[in-house]
């Protein structure tokens, strides 16, 4: 079982780390293709606070929509220029995509 704990601390830090990130300004009411900037970061926040409350179990609706964050962050991604953006919205990306993968 030390994959799944590994993917739980994974989670968890970069959780926290994103917890004690702003929001980057410049993206504030901002789309970048169509995408809500606010919006996508919430839902994505809303994955991974269930994936963490339910002990990486969350339901079918939450899987769908990280699966989706991450398919709408490989849009947005390259359209960001500054490098707190970037860094925030990797960090968005890598725990959508660690939310969606099953745990080991």
């Amino acid at each position: 079982m030390p994959e799944a704990n590994d993917h739980r601390t994974t989670l968890t830090d970069l959780w926290r780390a994103h917890m004690a990130a702003p929001f980057p300004p410049g993206l504030r009411g901002a789309e970048r293709s169509g995408i809500d900037m606010v919006l996508l970061d919430a839902s994505i926040a809303g994955c991974v606070s269930s994936w963490l409350d339910h002990a990486g179990s969350p339901d079918t609706r939450r899987l769908e929509i990280a699966e989706r964050c991450v398919l709408e962050l490989d849009q947005v991604l390259p359209l960001l220029t500054g490098t707190e953006e970037i860094e925030y919205f990797r960090r968005l990306r890598r725990m959508a995509a660690l939310v969606s993968l099953p745990e080991s």
